[in-house]
């Protein structure tokens, strides 16, 4: 994430950060989805696909977890 980013979200109130957070679950769902079928059209396995993907998948996750956990904090001082 770009300074500009983390500023941003730390800036950023609960909702802002509800609507980042689907955002980035949408990112995710069609990162899965076009590498699956990108991965059927040049037939290759389904798990070799996922393990390709894997690193990023756990990246975007890692950051989904820190969001979600600002979110809280920032819904439950409020």
């Amino acid at each position: 994430m770009t300074e500009q980013a983390v500023n941003s979200i730390d800036q950023a109130t609960p909702e802002q950060l509800a609507d980042i957070i689907a955002e980035i679950e949408r990112y995710r769902e069609r990162l899965v989805s076009d590498t699956m079928s990108t991965a059927k059209r040049a037939k290759i396995v389904k798990a070799k696909a996922m393990a390709n993907l894997e690193p990023n998948l756990t990246q975007i996750d890692a950051q989904l977890q820190a969001l979600r956990e600002r979110q809280a904090t920032l819904t439950s001082s409020n």
